[in-house]
């Protein structure tokens, strides 16, 4: 009688995870006899498995496995998962440093956070994870595997890389306490640098000091931004959208649109320009995923930047973190997201304008060479003296020390001064 008592209950929970508006057209009889057959099954295992396991972990386990077979970003969070989401939104938490996802059971890496342990140890995106700690992560859901990387401050873990064509390779990680800071900014020359590696909360504040700080260090003679999204694996949606209406004065930012039509929502920008209407370059690559995308592709759709670098890496989906009893949450993909034009970027990514692949730069030498003036018998110059043209780049290096080793960098420089070098010609 308990037994049958116990199954009624686990089947009464069951019921309560069934959609609360079932289309009048499905099939409920289906519906329940689908839900028996989990409970037979559910009774089956907590009764015959070879070891104990508690009604609890079978429940999440059964709910995790619901979510994450819908797609990569979808999962269940127990309460310590969620506790550790929302700290890492706030910009500090535990852990390698490292954002990661799912494919063909593998982890792959979509970007590791600047100047973090697994930024430094070399990782980059797209590395698979193949084993942690010579265990194998095929049949660790995605929860699982980022449960493993996590521990105490100063531990190790060795992690298994598969790169391209390379044979597998291990790496050691020790663990440490990573804090975020998500917005950076320098001066290059006359150029304004920043640099966002993350959208948590302090991003739009942090932006704005960062810009405001280069206007007041650069003066009049600042000639425009570099906006470096490389390896930004994304977060907020609220701050992707603060960022690109930081940068736009009117016009669409973003819409997301959900599995019904009343649910559509369109983000629109603000009168207010922060740059005030100097040229900006935005440099992606195939670690700009998410939030990163939604300000490229607004970027770019309006026309107010120009996007440089490779294509990125095409998630263009909104997850909604809800809440649930027992102080756990579910994130649910709910929407898919759309740039000014129309266009979803999900497994596609965005596009740059000016496609640039990260290369190595190297000194050539050049042998003097014989110019008109060294002939023998040449003709003088009969116009007189001739003031020197002004060329993109005068009076500064035409690649930034800072970026020597940074060729996407340096090519935005270079742009960033021919953009600028134009318009001042434009308005003489």
């Amino acid at each position: 009688m308990m037994r049958k008592l116990q199954f009624a209950a686990v089947l009464a929970v069951l019921v309560l995870l069934v959609p609360q508006a079932i289309p009048a057209q499905e099939n409920r009889s289906e519906t329940y006899r689908q839900l028996k057959l989990f409970g037979d099954v559910f009774e089956r295992v907590r009764a015959d498995y070879v070891e104990e396991v508690t009604d609890q972990e079978l429940i999440e386990s059964a709910i995790q496995g619901m979510l994450s077979a819908l797609d990569p970003h979808s999962s269940y969070l127990n309460a310590e998962s969620f506790r550790d989401m929302r700290v890492q939104t706030k910009g500090e938490f535990g852990g390698l440093g490292i954002e990661v996802t799912m494919e063909n059971g593998f982890i792959k890496v979509v970007s590791p956070i600047d100047d973090t342990p697994a930024y430094r140890a070399g990782l980059a995106p797209g590395d698979l994870i193949t084993h942690l700690d010579s265990e194998p992560v095929l049949g660790l859901t995605l929860n699982d595997a980022v449960e493993k990387m996590r521990g105490p401050v100063d531990t190790s873990i060795t992690l298994t890389i598969r790169r391209a064509d390379q044979e597998p390779f291990d790496v050691t990680v020790t663990r440490d306490v990573i804090r975020i800071t998500s917005v950076r900014s320098r001066r290059e020359g006359n150029i304004g640098y920043l640099r966002i590696t993350a959208f948590n909360e302090q991003t739009s504040p942090g932006l704005e000091k960062a810009v405001e700080g280069l206007k007041k260090e650069i003066g009049d003679e600042l000639a425009g931004f570099v906006l470096d999204l490389r390896n930004n694996p994304g977060g907020l949606l609220d701050e992707a959208i603060a960022v690109s209406d930081a940068f736009l004065d009117q016009g669409e930012i973003v819409s997301t649109r959900g599995r019904h039509a009343e649910d559509a929502q369109r983000y629109n920008a603000r009168p207010g320009d922060m740059a005030d209407g100097l040229p900006i370059v935005v440099l992606v690559n195939g670690g700009s995923a998410s939030a990163s995308e939604i300000v490229a592709g607004a970027l770019q759709d309006h026309r107010r930047a120009v996007v440089m670098g490779t294509t990125s890496f095409g998630k263009g989906s909104v997850q909604t973190i809800i809440p649930l009893s027992g102080n756990g949450a579910m994130r649910l993909t709910t929407a898919r997201y759309y740039t000014p034009s129309g266009r979803s970027i999900q497994g596609v990514g965005i596009e740059p304008d000016i496609r640039v692949e990260q290369a190595r730069l190297e000194k050539v030498d050049t042998s003097p060479r014989r110019r008109e003036a060294d002939l023998p018998g040449h003709l003088e110059n009969s116009g007189g003296s001739v003031a020197p043209v002004e060329t993109p780049g005068d009076g500064e290096s035409a690649t930034p020390t800072a970026s020597q080793e940074d060729y996407q960098l340096a090519r935005a420089f270079d742009l960033l001064r021919g953009l600028a070098f134009f318009e001042r010609r434009a308005m003489n």
